[in-house]
Parts: C-alpha cells; structure tokens; sequence
C-alpha cells in the first residue's frame, strides 16, 4: 500500500512489482539473486481521481509509456527490500510532481526609476561610443 496523501492510497494490487536480476558488475552476487525491482503501474485502470490521471497522462516524462503505464526500475541497492521501497518513493514523487500546478506569473510594470536608469545608461554609453569615434578634420 502506497499513502500519496491522507485521501489517495495506491493500494498494492493494482500495483505489479517484479523482481529482477541487476544490471553491470557486482561479483557473484548480481548473477545469483534478483535485487532489482521492476514497477509498473497502470494510470487508467487506478484509483487515482480523474484530475491526478489527467495531470500524469500530460506529463512528459519517457518513463510513462504511450499506453499510460508508468514503469520504474530501481536496482541502486544491494537488497530487494530497499529497491522495491525506493521504487514506490520514486512513483510517489512523479504523482506529486504532477499534480503541482506552476505559479501564474502576474505581469508588471517596471518602475518610472528603473526606466529612468536604464535611459540614462544608454545615453552614456552612446557618449563613450562617440568619443572614441575618428576625428575628421
């Protein structure tokens, strides 16, 4: 069971957590044992409400594939246990991630000084341009 917030909870059938083996060296252990996790978790078929799905369905994000279905794999970890944790952490942020929706930028003005400023810097710089024009006699 997956706790995104105190109303959603992902619980852990519609969840598919497989258990396989790790990519590049590790000794004897990486040919032996699946430490690696593979998650996938399918956005239409959950329980999330309809504005979560919509929000994770915009995302683009190459670990949701075109059928929405987010696919996870974690094998940083030496045990099955941390990766599959890391994982649902891992899933848990990408929801949250979209569901914050960006800051509306409020448009303004700039003040009556700073253009003020700003004139008088590219009066001086003209000058200095000017002054170092040749002089024609």
């Amino acid at each position: 069971m997956l706790q995104i917030s105190n109303l959603i909870i992902i619980t852990d059938n519609e969840l598919e957590i497989s258990a396989i083996r790790s990519q590049g060296a590790g000794g004897q252990n990486v040919n032996k044992v699946s430490t690696a996790i593979h998650l996938r978790f399918d956005i239409e078929a959950s329980s999330l409400p309809a504005f979560y799905k919509e929000q994770l369905l915009k995302l683009k994000d190459r670990r949701i594939t075109q059928g929405g279905v987010i696919v996870i794999k974690a094998q940083e970890h030496r045990s099955q246990e941390q990766n599959r944790e890391e994982a649902l952490e891992r899933l848990k942020q990408l929801i949250l991630s979209a569901v914050i929706l960006p800051q509306i930028r409020k448009p303004t003005k700039p003040t009556r000084n700073s253009q003020k400023k700003r004139l008088e810097s590219k009066i001086k710089r003209g000058q200095i341009k000017s002054i170092r024009r040749q002089v024609i006699d």
